[in-house]
């Protein structure tokens, strides 16, 4: 913990206060939230748009792309992120919004597209904070961003409509369009995914890897977390009324979510120890697996059910539990590191 920087040290404090800082702009600034939602980008802010873009560059600037075979190769990490992230994760949330929201038909659907929307952009902060595989966790976003595009939709007509029947539960409309997701992909992946690729590429060729790492990359590294902080001041802005407006439904929403990250991580990190990978991709498999695409979902809501639905409160609801309960996760898994280091040379 000495090791880190004065920022990651106290990144709780800086979070804390940023959605603090958010609550307050968004409740007490008159016009904020529409001149902050005024241009968006698809279906996301455009402030939060350029947010997220900053907070992903520099650790996609970190990855060694000559070293994504070394993943690719792996086949117990890639088919156990897909059945946590796929199988499992869907049929969590689902369960708990039902037994936990059974008489809140809006927040229950709003949780269950949290469900749907797996990480693609965050987890790659908590996972590069944990010390986890950086090319292991851009292999695994990737894959993520494929299936996401192809299963989102169908995955929501399943868990929203067939499996609700099966059951003889209430049933509630998705209708996802596929380029919508795809769009959010290309913009909150492949750009920075790209400008990523093409530093490292052009620094290393020009000046060589040495330089790039210990020069450039010390540099642009510091613009993640503060693209990580301007972003959910920006989103807490955009919702602060909502947020404090509702805190009792706020409350029931946060109950399944809690459960919900709780049990993804601790059950990906077993995981991992039981098929016998080490630290590093461990904890990658753990914050892929428990972290979820919350401007996707919040979209979605949005665009289907409109912005003052209760399924849109939901995907508000997930990021205020998701980034501080993530935050302390990463606390937890450098714990976990300094244990698993004695027995595990990889790791340390």
């Amino acid at each position: 913990m000495q090791r880190l920087s004065f920022l990651d040290r106290f990144l709780p404090v800086w979070i804390g206060a940023a959605m603090v800082a958010g609550v307050l702009l968004g409740r007490f600034v008159p016009g904020l939230q529409r001149v902050l939602d005024a241009v968006k980008v698809g279906e996301v802010s455009l402030p939060i748009a350029l947010g997220l873009l900053l907070m992903m560059y520099p650790v996609l600037a970190k990855v060694r792309y000559d070293r994504l075979d070394t993943v690719t190769r792996d086949k117990r990490t890639m088919i156990a992120s897909l059945v946590l992230n796929w199988l499992v994760g869907p049929a969590l949330m689902f369960t708990l919004a039902w037994l936990l929201l059974p008489d809140l038909p809006e927040y229950r659907t709003g949780l269950i597209i949290v469900g749907l929307a797996r990480c693609i952009a965050m987890v790659i902060i908590w996972n590069d904070l944990a010390c986890g595989d950086r090319e292991a966790a851009a292999v695994l976003v990737a894959l993520n961003s494929v299936f996401q595009v192809i299963m989102f939709g169908v995955l929501g007509w399943f868990y929203l409509q067939i499996l609700p029947g099966w059951l003889g539960l209430d049933t509630a409309a998705l209708d996802v369009d596929a380029w919508t997701i795809a769009k959010s992909v290309l913009i909150f992946l492949g750009i920075p995914l790209l400008a990523g690729y093409l530093s490292r590429r052009v620094g290393e060729k020009t000046k060589g890897r040495q330089w790039y790492e210990a020069k450039y990359l010390t540099k642009v590294g510091p613009i993640a977390l503060y693209g990580l902080l301007f972003t959910i001041v920006v989103l807490f802005a955009l919702q602060g009324h909502t947020i404090t407006a509702r805190p009792l439904d706020v409350a029931r929403i946060a109950l399944p979510l809690l459960v919900y990250f709780a049990i993804m991580w601790a059950g990906s990190y077993t995981l991992g120890k039981a098929i016998g990978l080490n630290y590093s991709r461990t904890t990658t498999l753990a914050f892929t697996a428990a972290g979820n695409n919350f401007e996707l979902a919040i979209a979605v809501a949005i665009g289907v059910f409109g912005v003052t639905s209760g399924q849109a409160l939901a995907g508000v609801v997930g990021p205020l539990i998701e980034v501080p309960v993530l935050v302390a996760l990463v606390y937890v898994s450098l714990w976990l590191r300094q244990r698993w280091a004695r027995t595990d040379p990889i790791s340390r």
